[in-house]
């Protein structure tokens, strides 16, 4: 048989369970047979360079877009027709001939805290070793606790457990969203707040990646969640106007909540010291057009309070 999508995805453990999700309601949109899909709509791995290189921060190899370039390229090419991406690792302009066509129903997109240490962040002993590889997570943990050891950790989430199982670290922080679809969160042991852990621009969303001809198609229309597509633009249009990259500490989260959509954006140095916020809400029946300006508008006043402060490495 002849596919008739095929999904292009990273080999992660965490990939490839986002990709299966997908591939199932992408088959349950177009009416595949269950025992079909997998012929149907296969999966069709891709090693990023994102992936081969472990041992160094991404703002030190090119930042984000390594876990989506090869993978567009595929797109770009035709070898595959549809990628999935987490939103997250998805730089804000996309290339030329490309788009996002849909943006399923977002998962928890709070920061996980996971220590044998310790049953809180804020309980965390005095000079406590954190890991994580995110300058984002870093400054929001030292503007909370300047105390704190952080120290980069990357590999997938098996790594990272192991290596706190370990004893390498005194606590680490992943995505509750991660954790979640991968059945893993008895291992959470504090879901951080968000207004004290903004998460990263599109933090818990999928992005469903398409040629640019291709957003219409009837499976798209079907998997879109329009309130998570509303967010995540009010999101994006901040992460634009910062210049949001693995160089910068910058968290954005928009959500509905009583007719409205609240929208709050941030940067911060890269010691913690320093914390620029803003906040803003439209109708929630704002277009995404007006929630991407709003997100835009807020990241310039953002940016424009930082001045000439140091707040790249």
């Amino acid at each position: 048989m002849t596919p008739l999508l095929r999904i292009g995805t990273r080999r992660s453990k965490l990939a490839l369970a986002q990709s299966g999700m997908m591939q199932r309601a992408i088959g349950r949109a177009l009416g595949v047979p269950e025992n079909e899909v997998e012929t149907l709509i296969p999966l069709v791995e891709i090693v990023t360079t994102g992936d081969r290189i472990q041992d160094r921060r991404l703002l030190e190899v090119g930042g984000k877009s390594l876990f989506t370039k090869e993978i567009e390229e595929a797109l770009l090419d035709g070898r595959v027709d549809l990628a999935v991406h987490s939103m997250k690792d998805v730089p804000a302009e996309q290339p030329a001939g490309l788009a996002i066509a849909a943006i399923p129903e977002r998962e928890d997109p709070r920061d996980a805290f996971i220590s044998h240490k310790s049953k809180t962040f804020l309980g965390l002993p005095q000079g406590a070793k954190v890991g994580t590889a995110s300058l984002r997570r870093q400054a929001q943990l030292l503007s909370a606790r300047p105390d704190l050891q952080i120290e980069m950790l990357r590999g997938n989430v098996d790594t990272r457990l192991r290596r706190l199982n370990e004893g390498d670290f005194d606590a680490i922080l992943l995505a509750c969203s991660g954790l979640n679809r991968l059945g893993f969160d008895e291992v959470i042991t504090e879901r951080l707040a968000l207004d004290a852990f903004l998460p990263a621009p599109g933090q818990g969303a999928l992005a469903l990646q398409t040629r640019a001809e291709d957003t219409d198609s009837a499976w798209a229309i079907a998997l879109n969640h329009a309130p998570t597509a509303l967010a995540v633009a009010a999101e994006r249009g901040a992460m634009l106007a910062l210049e949001g990259s693995c160089r910068t500490a910058i968290g954005a989260y928009a959500h509905i909540q009583q007719d409205r959509l609240f929208v709050a954006t941030e940067m911060l140095s890269p010691d913690g010291r320093s914390r620029w916020t803003r906040s803003e809400s439209l109708p929630a029946s704002a277009t995404e057009a007006e929630a991407r300006a709003l997100g835009l508008d807020l990241g310039h006043q953002v940016k424009t309070a930082v001045g000439d402060q140091q707040v790249a490495v």
